[in-house]
């Protein structure tokens, strides 16, 4: 059975493909259009259908529209309720509504030949769900959907036994913990729907004082519900405009809400345990990327083992709403991995560089030449195989540094124009990690924060952030073995088996994706070497 599945309603539009049970493809739209989550989430922009990426799945796999089985799309407007009636204020909600009923002829439209009777409508956090429950490698499992708004509700929890999905509970709207979320982000100064991990990074330079006044506003109801709603932050700290200086009010207001946020997932896994008694929690939806909160979850929570989604976010609906057809023929398989998106062999790399006519070089072993660039202070841009499916950088589309130079997090804030209180990430060996990251292992999507051990603190000063925390991947030699092999050789330099690993971008501009992209990024960052594939283009000898 060939199924596609499309996000498009809200952000992060994406397409992902599945057969016979198997994913195939996905990939957000944003990699192909080159813009920073496809769209904004407004009801002007819910026409909008991720033709490219849809177009590129469909060619990856040799299908052509007319030859799918079913087009899976993750919202359901015959559940939505109009937003005043839920509380919400939302007065153009109709027309996304109207869009939302419209898409199968819009996909018609982008995807010519495309019957558009073989649409399902899929509802949202359905969708969400079977991101994560089938997906994941333990068949068996509880899932927690959390994120803004789906149809009329902002959560889901159930279950999945023999590959069915039973919902046990969902908060219906306006109460959202994502939207509470979302709403301090932009009172903070950053954009909504896209910034909301500024506020948890932010959250780690503050203390928790306004927890108590909060707690008011939001908080666990004890039935597998929650109240979220209502919340005036100006009544804690004064609005932040963009480009001002965030004050330690700010900083408190963030730690506040991070805390206030954890204490009430607790709360909904610990319901979720006692009423489904799974080993295992799987989790999606855009709150499921708050990785300080998953590793609460994993620390102090009932559950044996906590598996996210990598791209947990609406984009992952793409591919839930095609596992969750799938799982009606049969038992879907788990994801590979995050390696979903596109990819190019060493001769098609070879032709891009021809074509820039930019100096390269064709060394032995690209993993011990960028070894020795990042073991000389170097940074590198990574750009290897397939590119990931969501928001994390994980050795494929990558910006990599020394971690025992504490000043790398500043110089690749720089590269990057980000703000000075956001952190790299640490990639290190799997079998390494457990001497020096205290959390749950294996860490193979930066899903988790891990307490860096005393002793490494001064040695990995660069990926160590402000509260002895790191947001870590763990790379396992099976599956990335070039990566695991850049990461021996830099050991066997520097006696350190840890790089910094951030996404190759820079500032308000998506991942890079093809060798365009990378081309352009190298050319306009101060970056050492790109690694092409199995080529090195080094600034020095491209700029001379």
């Amino acid at each position: 059975m060939r199924i596609l599945g499309i996000n498009a309603l809200f952000h992060d539009p994406a397409a992902a493909l599945v057969v016979d049970g198997r994913t195939v493809a996905a990939a957000e739209e944003e990699r192909f259009s080159r813009r920073k989550h496809g769209k904004r989430p407004v009801p002007f922009s819910a026409w909008e259908v991720p033709e490219l990426s849809a177009r590129w799945c469909l060619e990856y796999a040799g299908i052509r529209p007319g030859e799918l089985d079913a087009v899976a799309y993750s919202f359901d407007p015959r559940l939505a309720r109009p937003a005043r009636d839920m509380g919400l204020d939302d007065p153009w909600d109709p027309l996304r509504l109207e869009y939302a009923r419209r898409a199968p002829e819009f996909l018609a439209e982008a995807l010519p030949g495309l019957d558009p009777e073989q649409v399902v409508f899929v509802p949202h956090h359905v969708a969400h769900a079977a991101s994560a429950g089938p997906a994941s490698p333990h068949p068996d499992n509880d899932v927690l959907v959390l994120d803004g708004r789906g149809e009329c509700a902002s959560h889901l929890a159930g279950r999945y036994r023999d590959g069915k999905l039973d919902t046990l509970s969902a908060q219906a709207l306006p109460h959202s913990l994502g939207l509470v979320y979302e709403e301090l982000t932009e009172h903070l100064g950053f954009l909504r729907s896209s910034d909301e991990f500024k506020v948890m990074a932010l959250a780690s330079y503050g203390k928790p004082r306004f927890l108590e006044k909060l707690r008011e506003h939001v908080h666990a109801t004890g039935d597998g519900g929650f109240h979220a709603h209502g919340v005036d932050w100006a009544a804690f700290a004064p609005a932040r405009a963009e480009g001002e200086d965030w004050t330690r009010d700010h900083a408190d207001l963030a730690a506040s809400a991070q805390a206030v946020l954890e204490e009430t997932l607790l709360d909904l896994v610990g319901w979720l345990h006692r009423e489904a008694g799974g080993e295992t929690l799987t989790m999606a939806g855009g709150v499921a990327l708050n990785c300080v909160a998953n590793s609460r979850i994993a620390r102090q929570g009932p559950y044996r083992r906590v598996w996210v989604q990598p791209a947990a976010g609406d984009a992952g609906t793409a591919l839930g709403g095609a596992l969750h057809l799938a799982a009606q023929e049969g038992a879907p398989q788990p994801i590979p991995g995050a390696d979903l998106g596109r990819g190019w062999s060493d001769e098609e790399l070879r032709a891009w560089l021809e074509t820039a006519a930019v100096p390269y070089e064709e060394p032995d072993d690209i993993a011990e030449t960028v070894a020795e660039e990042l073991a000389r202070d170097g940074i590198v841009a990574w750009f290897q195989g397939r590119s990931e499916y969501g928001p994390r950088a994980l050795g494929h589309r990558s910006l990599l540094a020394h971690p025992g130079r504490a000043e790398n997090l500043e110089r690749l804030n720089h590269v990057k124009g980000r703000e000075e209180f956001r952190p790299v990430a640490p990639m290190v060996l799997a079998d390494r990690a457990a001497g020096i990251f205290d959390g749950p292992v294996p860490s193979p999507y930066m899903l988790f924060v891990h307490d860096v051990a005393a002793a490494w603190r001064d040695r990995i000063p660069a990926v160590v952030h402000v509260d002895g925390t790191a947001r870590i991947q763990t790379v396992e030699e099976r599956r990335e073995p070039l990566v695991a092999r850049m990461l021996a050789a830099f050991e066997r330099r520097t006696g350190l088996p840890v790089v910094v690993n951030t996404s190759l971008n820079t500032a308000g501009r998506p991942m890079v994706d093809d060798p365009r992209d990378a081309l352009e990024c190298f050319g306009s960052a101060p970056v050492d070497l790109l690694a092409l594939g199995p080529f090195a283009i080094r600034r020095g000898k491209a700029f001379a």
